[in-house]
């Protein structure tokens, strides 16, 4: 009768053991999906805002002269975007959008009538609400990120993520963007 008694609390600890291994590996699994959901959801945000800088660029053509090799580097970050790419990779390309987006502001300044015109304004208005789009998503992102990497770090998940070898997912940083957000030339 002890036995018996023994062999079920073991099959009882066994299925506990196996349902909590269940359980955190599952997590881990969504929160990995929600990860690169919203990588691929600021991946299209940033696609967006190119989209959108090359016709501006278009806009501004008209009305001086423009430096040729921004339409093919807009050109070539449309790409890289478009293929699976790291995080850094993606901060990367914020970070030169941006540069790309500030200096079209500064030759926009000695414009004042492509300044006012309407496709300039729309087009910015357009830029400003991605920006937002941006913003919220790297937000997303980065949470999603936080809480897979502490359960990296916390007992029992941990035992689970180095069974499976899970490694730490890096953050979006953007750091640009944090230090010196660009004005977009209109009035709120």
């Amino acid at each position: 009768m002890i036995f018996i008694i023994g062999i079920a609390i073991l099959c009882l600890v066994l299925i506990i053991i196996i349902g909590l291994f269940i359980t955190i590996y599952n997590k881990f699994q969504r929160l990995n999906n929600g990860a690169e959901a919203g990588l691929s959801q600021i991946k299209v945000a940033l696609k967006k805002r190119l989209d959108m800088i090359s016709q501006l660029v278009e806009v501004v053509k008209g009305y001086t002269k423009f430096e040729k090799n921004v339409m093919e580097n807009i050109t070539k970050m449309r790409s890289l975007v478009s293929q699976d790419i790291a995080t850094g990779e993606i901060d990367k390309i914020n970070g030169e959008s941006k540069n790309i987006l500030e200096r079209i502001l500064a030759i926009v300044e000695n414009y004042p009538d492509l300044k006012a015109s309407k496709n300039f304004i729309d087009l910015m208005n357009a830029i400003k609400d991605v920006e937002g789009e941006i913003s919220r998503q790297r937000y997303t992102y980065n949470n999603i990120v936080q809480e897979y990497n502490t359960k990296l770090g916390v007992i029992p998940s941990n035992f689970v993520a180095k069974l499976l070898f899970y490694k730490k997912l890096e953050y979006l940083k953007f750091e640009k963007e944090v230090d010196n957000k660009p004005e977009m030339g209109l009035n709120d």
